[in-house]
């Protein structure tokens, strides 16, 4: 019965801590934001989370700022068979709606230069989301192994076109691309 009790006050706490990764400003949440592993020499990682919006009023995101020397909003996007990666401009989220940044496919947000500093499981870094309406909310991502039991994993970019992006100073060396992880080393 001892050993019972002990279980049960976890499973107690265990609501509170999945909150505690949770963040809102006005009628905007953000809930779990995360990044997925990345291998040691990868010079991008990708972020994900899902924004609800629980107001009467359309709001959109329209940066995220963190201790990188770029970070965009990206979309993949299937063309003719190839994906490509096109940088957004800006994520609508419509009132009553809950937009989903998640691996295999669609909207993310890429944290470029890593540069030899890989994402690794349990790290924790700040961010900034920047909202038209809502403004900013800072946010920390958690970094998550690849194809954790929370059921996150990370899409294949072999087959990705990723020479229409603006990549400013970042080098394009084809060498450094890890398709088996899937990194978007070779950004």
């Amino acid at each position: 019965m001892t050993i019972l009790r002990p279980l049960a006050f976890l499973a107690a706490l265990a609501p509170a801590a999945a909150a505690a990764h949770d963040y809102d400003a006005g009628d905007i949440a953000v809930l779990h934001p995360y990044a997925i592993e990345t291998p040691a020499r990868a010079l991008t990682g990708a972020g994900y989370f899902e924004i609800r919006n629980d107001g009467e009023t359309a709001d959109a995101l329209i940066a995220v700022e963190a201790d990188f020397p770029k970070v965009m909003l990206h979309d993949s996007v299937e063309e003719d068979g190839v994906m490509k990666m096109l940088p957004l401009e800006r994520i609508e989220i419509a009132p009553g709606e809950t937009v989903t940044l998640a691996p295999g496919g669609g909207a993310h947000v890429m944290f470029m230069g890593l540069d030899g500093d890989p994402f690794e499981v349990d790290e924790r870094f700040p961010a900034t989301l920047v909202f038209e309406q809502a403004g900013e909310i800072a946010v920390e991502f958690v970094v998550e192994p690849r194809g954790s039991a929370t059921g996150h994993d990370h899409m294949d970019h072999d087959d990705m076109e990723h020479g229409t992006m603006d990549h400013g100073d970042m080098t394009h060396d084809d060498t450094a691309h890890d398709a088996e992880a899937g990194d978007h080393g070779a950004l």
